[in-house]
Protein backbone atom coordinates (compact mmCIF):
# COMPACT_ATOMS: atom_id res chain seq x y z
CA UNK A 1 0.00 0.00 0.00
CA UNK A 2 1.04 3.68 -0.91
CA UNK A 3 1.21 5.17 2.70
CA UNK A 4 1.29 9.11 3.61
CA UNK A 5 4.65 10.28 4.84
CA UNK A 6 2.80 10.71 7.94
CA UNK A 7 2.35 7.22 8.26
CA UNK A 8 6.08 6.07 7.50
CA UNK A 9 7.46 6.42 10.86
CA UNK A 10 4.23 5.29 12.92
CA UNK A 11 0.52 5.51 12.68
CA UNK A 12 -0.05 7.12 16.16
CA UNK A 13 2.47 9.68 15.10
CA UNK A 14 0.50 11.35 12.83
CA UNK A 15 -2.67 11.55 14.93
CA UNK A 16 -0.35 12.98 17.92
CA UNK A 17 0.96 15.89 15.14
CA UNK A 18 -2.51 17.25 15.80
CA UNK A 19 -2.58 18.07 19.39
CA UNK A 20 1.29 19.22 18.74
CA UNK A 21 0.31 22.15 16.18
CA UNK A 22 2.01 25.41 17.39
CA UNK A 23 0.40 26.90 20.03
CA UNK A 24 -2.64 28.95 19.97
CA UNK A 25 -4.58 30.67 22.26
CA UNK A 26 -6.90 27.43 23.52
CA UNK A 27 -10.27 28.75 23.60
CA UNK A 28 -13.16 26.43 22.31
CA UNK A 29 -12.16 22.24 22.51
CA UNK A 30 -13.16 20.01 19.89
CA UNK A 31 -13.12 16.06 19.38
CA UNK A 32 -12.02 15.03 16.23
CA UNK A 33 -11.66 11.36 14.52
CA UNK A 34 -8.83 10.59 12.83
CA UNK A 35 -7.63 6.77 11.38
CA UNK A 36 -4.12 5.60 12.59
CA UNK A 37 -1.88 3.10 11.38
CA UNK A 38 -0.92 0.26 13.73
CA UNK A 39 1.80 -1.61 12.76
CA UNK A 40 4.69 -0.71 9.81
CA UNK A 41 3.85 -2.69 7.27
CA UNK A 42 0.39 -3.73 8.25
CA UNK A 43 -2.88 -2.80 6.74
CA UNK A 44 -4.52 -2.61 10.20
CA UNK A 45 -6.44 0.96 11.17
CA UNK A 46 -7.77 2.13 13.97
CA UNK A 47 -10.14 4.75 15.08
CA UNK A 48 -8.52 7.60 17.05
CA UNK A 49 -10.11 10.89 18.06
CA UNK A 50 -7.93 13.85 20.30
CA UNK A 51 -9.16 16.86 21.92
CA UNK A 52 -8.21 19.83 19.39
CA UNK A 53 -8.13 23.59 20.82
CA UNK A 54 -8.95 26.14 18.12
CA UNK A 55 -9.55 30.25 18.22
CA UNK A 56 -13.48 30.85 15.85
CA UNK A 57 -11.56 33.99 14.99
CA UNK A 58 -8.65 31.98 13.15
CA UNK A 59 -11.06 30.17 11.78
CA UNK A 60 -12.91 29.45 8.59
CA UNK A 61 -15.55 27.46 7.01
CA UNK A 62 -15.08 26.69 3.58
CA UNK A 63 -18.74 25.50 1.63
CA UNK A 64 -17.88 23.62 -1.68
CA UNK A 65 -19.76 23.37 -4.74
CA UNK A 66 -23.03 23.56 -2.90
CA UNK A 67 -24.81 24.08 -6.37
CA UNK A 68 -28.62 25.16 -6.63
CA UNK A 69 -28.90 22.19 -9.23
CA UNK A 70 -26.79 19.35 -10.30
CA UNK A 71 -27.17 17.00 -13.16
CA UNK A 72 -27.47 14.21 -11.33
CA UNK A 73 -31.38 13.99 -9.53
CA UNK A 74 -29.91 11.60 -6.49
CA UNK A 75 -27.30 14.21 -5.81
CA UNK A 76 -29.21 17.16 -6.84
CA UNK A 77 -32.03 16.08 -3.66
CA UNK A 78 -29.39 15.14 -1.39
CA UNK A 79 -27.61 18.43 -1.58
CA UNK A 80 -31.10 20.51 -1.44
CA UNK A 81 -31.98 18.19 1.96
CA UNK A 82 -28.07 19.17 2.85
CA UNK A 83 -28.31 22.81 2.60
CA UNK A 84 -31.20 22.71 4.97
CA UNK A 85 -29.14 21.09 7.59
CA UNK A 86 -25.67 23.65 6.83
CA UNK A 87 -27.44 26.65 7.21
CA UNK A 88 -28.61 27.02 10.54
CA UNK A 89 -24.40 25.84 10.99
CA UNK A 90 -23.52 28.38 9.16
CA UNK A 91 -25.33 30.94 11.32
CA UNK A 92 -24.44 29.72 14.54
CA UNK A 93 -20.79 29.63 13.07
CA UNK A 94 -20.44 33.02 11.50
CA UNK A 95 -22.17 34.70 14.77
CA UNK A 96 -19.03 32.96 16.95
CA UNK A 97 -16.25 34.71 14.79
CA UNK A 98 -15.96 31.93 12.25
CA UNK A 99 -15.59 33.32 8.31
CA UNK A 100 -17.30 31.86 6.07
CA UNK A 101 -15.82 31.47 2.47
CA UNK A 102 -18.50 30.17 -0.29
CA UNK A 103 -17.11 28.62 -2.94
CA UNK A 104 -19.51 27.04 -5.44
CA UNK A 105 -17.32 26.78 -8.50
CA UNK A 106 -17.73 27.30 -12.12
CA UNK A 107 -19.91 30.14 -11.00
CA UNK A 108 -18.06 33.08 -10.43
CA UNK A 109 -19.58 35.35 -13.12
CA UNK A 110 -22.96 35.12 -11.61
CA UNK A 111 -21.09 36.87 -8.29
CA UNK A 112 -18.66 39.07 -10.23
CA UNK A 113 -20.20 42.60 -9.16
CA UNK A 114 -21.71 41.13 -5.55
CA UNK A 115 -19.46 42.99 -2.23
CA UNK A 116 -18.26 39.43 -1.23
CA UNK A 117 -16.58 38.54 -3.84
CA UNK A 118 -15.29 42.42 -4.68
CA UNK A 119 -13.81 41.84 -1.33
CA UNK A 120 -11.85 38.99 -2.27
CA UNK A 121 -10.34 40.17 -5.02
CA UNK A 122 -9.00 43.11 -2.95
CA UNK A 123 -7.03 41.02 -0.91
CA UNK A 124 -3.48 41.43 -0.49
CA UNK A 125 -1.47 38.14 -2.19
CA UNK A 126 0.47 35.76 -0.26
CA UNK A 127 3.15 33.04 -1.59
CA UNK A 128 2.69 29.84 -0.43
CA UNK A 129 5.26 27.71 0.75
CA UNK A 130 6.63 24.73 -0.74
CA UNK A 131 4.22 22.06 -1.24
CA UNK A 132 4.46 18.95 1.55
CA UNK A 133 4.81 15.54 -0.87
CA UNK A 134 1.51 13.75 0.47
CA UNK A 135 1.41 10.33 -1.36
CA UNK A 136 -2.19 8.57 -1.31
CA UNK A 137 -3.26 5.57 -2.42
CA UNK A 138 -6.80 5.42 -4.79
CA UNK A 139 -10.07 6.05 -2.92
CA UNK A 140 -11.96 2.60 -1.82
CA UNK A 141 -14.51 3.86 -4.74
CA UNK A 142 -15.24 3.82 -8.03
CA UNK A 143 -16.58 7.19 -9.65
CA UNK A 144 -15.49 6.55 -12.97
CA UNK A 145 -18.90 6.81 -14.45
CA UNK A 146 -19.33 9.58 -12.95
CA UNK A 147 -20.69 8.44 -9.31
CA UNK A 148 -24.58 8.96 -10.62
CA UNK A 149 -27.26 6.85 -8.14
CA UNK A 150 -29.97 7.77 -10.06
CA UNK A 151 -30.37 5.81 -13.74
CA UNK A 152 -29.85 7.45 -17.19
CA UNK A 153 -28.72 10.88 -15.62
CA UNK A 154 -25.72 12.22 -18.45
CA UNK A 155 -23.31 14.63 -16.57
CA UNK A 156 -23.79 18.21 -18.10
CA UNK A 157 -23.68 21.69 -16.50
CA UNK A 158 -26.78 23.45 -15.07
CA UNK A 159 -25.67 24.96 -11.83
CA UNK A 160 -25.39 28.86 -11.96
CA UNK A 161 -24.37 29.51 -8.55
CA UNK A 162 -25.22 28.38 -4.42
CA UNK A 163 -27.89 27.18 -2.80
CA UNK A 164 -30.41 29.98 -2.36
CA UNK A 165 -31.02 28.49 1.00
CA UNK A 166 -27.77 29.33 1.98
CA UNK A 167 -27.23 32.75 3.06
CA UNK A 168 -24.15 35.07 2.29
CA UNK A 169 -23.55 37.57 5.00
CA UNK A 170 -22.21 40.57 4.43
CA UNK A 171 -19.18 39.89 6.30
CA UNK A 172 -18.70 36.39 3.99
CA UNK A 173 -16.54 35.87 1.39
CA UNK A 174 -17.17 34.30 -2.36
CA UNK A 175 -14.62 32.49 -4.46
CA UNK A 176 -13.39 28.88 -5.67
CA UNK A 177 -10.01 29.72 -6.37
CA UNK A 178 -7.15 28.64 -3.94
CA UNK A 179 -4.96 31.73 -4.39
CA UNK A 180 -7.76 33.46 -3.59
CA UNK A 181 -8.77 31.90 -0.20
CA UNK A 182 -5.00 31.07 0.77
CA UNK A 183 -4.41 35.09 0.56
CA UNK A 184 -7.50 35.33 2.74
CA UNK A 185 -6.67 32.77 5.42
CA UNK A 186 -3.23 34.15 5.55
CA UNK A 187 -4.27 38.02 6.09
CA UNK A 188 -6.92 37.12 8.19
CA UNK A 189 -4.48 34.73 10.23
CA UNK A 190 -6.35 32.15 10.07
CA UNK A 191 -5.32 28.19 11.52
CA UNK A 192 -8.28 26.10 11.19
CA UNK A 193 -10.31 25.40 8.23
CA UNK A 194 -13.30 23.55 8.41
CA UNK A 195 -14.96 21.99 5.27
CA UNK A 196 -18.56 21.20 4.48
CA UNK A 197 -20.89 20.42 1.11
CA UNK A 198 -20.26 18.83 -1.87
CA UNK A 199 -18.69 16.06 -2.91
CA UNK A 200 -16.47 14.18 -0.37
CA UNK A 201 -14.80 12.13 -3.21
CA UNK A 202 -14.35 14.79 -5.65
CA UNK A 203 -14.45 18.10 -4.89
CA UNK A 204 -14.20 18.30 -1.35
CA UNK A 205 -10.60 16.58 -1.89
CA UNK A 206 -9.75 17.75 -5.18
CA UNK A 207 -10.17 21.68 -5.76
CA UNK A 208 -7.63 23.89 -6.09
CA UNK A 209 -9.09 25.08 -2.31
CA UNK A 210 -10.01 21.91 -1.01
CA UNK A 211 -8.10 19.55 1.11
CA UNK A 212 -5.22 17.98 -0.25
CA UNK A 213 -4.15 21.31 -1.56
CA UNK A 214 -4.40 23.38 1.76
CA UNK A 215 -3.14 20.29 3.40
CA UNK A 216 0.27 20.28 1.37
CA UNK A 217 0.23 24.14 2.36
CA UNK A 218 0.29 23.42 5.71
CA UNK A 219 -3.25 24.31 6.85
CA UNK A 220 -4.77 22.25 9.35
CA UNK A 221 -8.35 21.22 7.43
CA UNK A 222 -11.26 19.26 9.10
CA UNK A 223 -13.70 17.56 7.31
CA UNK A 224 -17.46 18.35 9.13
CA UNK A 225 -18.46 14.37 8.26
CA UNK A 226 -22.34 15.26 8.87
CA UNK A 227 -22.31 18.25 6.42
CA UNK A 228 -21.26 16.87 3.30
CA UNK A 229 -22.10 13.61 0.67
CA UNK A 230 -20.21 11.45 -1.77
CA UNK A 231 -20.96 10.91 -5.52
CA UNK A 232 -21.34 7.29 -5.59
CA UNK A 233 -23.70 4.86 -6.99
CA UNK A 234 -24.17 0.95 -5.57
CA UNK A 235 -23.84 -0.29 -9.14
CA UNK A 236 -20.45 0.78 -8.89
CA UNK A 237 -17.18 -0.91 -6.75
CA UNK A 238 -17.20 -1.94 -3.74
CA UNK A 239 -21.32 -2.20 -4.43
CA UNK A 240 -22.54 -1.13 -1.47
CA UNK A 241 -25.25 1.74 -0.43
CA UNK A 242 -24.66 5.36 -0.93
CA UNK A 243 -24.31 5.51 2.45
CA UNK A 244 -21.36 3.20 2.97
CA UNK A 245 -20.20 4.43 0.27
CA UNK A 246 -19.84 7.93 1.58
CA UNK A 247 -18.77 6.53 4.81
CA UNK A 248 -15.72 4.97 2.92
CA UNK A 249 -14.47 7.77 1.51
CA UNK A 250 -14.78 10.13 5.27
CA UNK A 251 -12.33 7.25 6.01
CA UNK A 252 -10.05 7.23 3.64
CA UNK A 253 -9.90 10.79 3.87
CA UNK A 254 -9.35 10.50 8.29
CA UNK A 255 -6.53 7.78 7.27
CA UNK A 256 -4.82 9.81 4.65
CA UNK A 257 -5.37 13.42 4.38
CA UNK A 258 -7.36 15.45 7.73
CA UNK A 259 -9.05 14.44 10.59
CA UNK A 260 -13.05 14.58 10.92
CA UNK A 261 -15.57 16.40 13.41
CA UNK A 262 -19.54 16.65 13.55
CA UNK A 263 -21.09 19.70 13.31
CA UNK A 264 -22.74 18.81 16.01
CA UNK A 265 -19.87 18.94 18.53
CA UNK A 266 -18.87 22.13 16.53
CA UNK A 267 -22.47 23.91 17.40
CA UNK A 268 -21.78 22.27 21.25
CA UNK A 269 -18.06 23.38 21.50
CA UNK A 270 -19.22 27.09 19.87
CA UNK A 271 -21.67 27.17 22.51
CA UNK A 272 -19.97 25.66 25.79
CA UNK A 273 -20.48 27.43 29.06
CA UNK A 274 -16.66 27.28 29.69
CA UNK A 275 -15.76 29.65 26.90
Amino acid sequence: MVMSPRFLLFGVVMFAGYACWPAQTPVYHLPLRSRVHLFHGGNEWSEAQVDYSFDPAKSALIVCDMWDQHWCRGANARVGELAKKLEPVLEFSRSKGIIIVHAPSDTMQFYAKVPQRQRMLTLPSFTPPKEMQISAPALPIDDSDGGCDTAGDKEHRVWTCEQSILKIAPGDYISDNGQEIYNLLRSRGVQTIFYTGVHTNMCILNRTFAIKQMTKWGMRCILLRDLTDAMYGPQDAPHVTHREGTELVIEYIEKYWSPTALSTDLGRALNSDKN
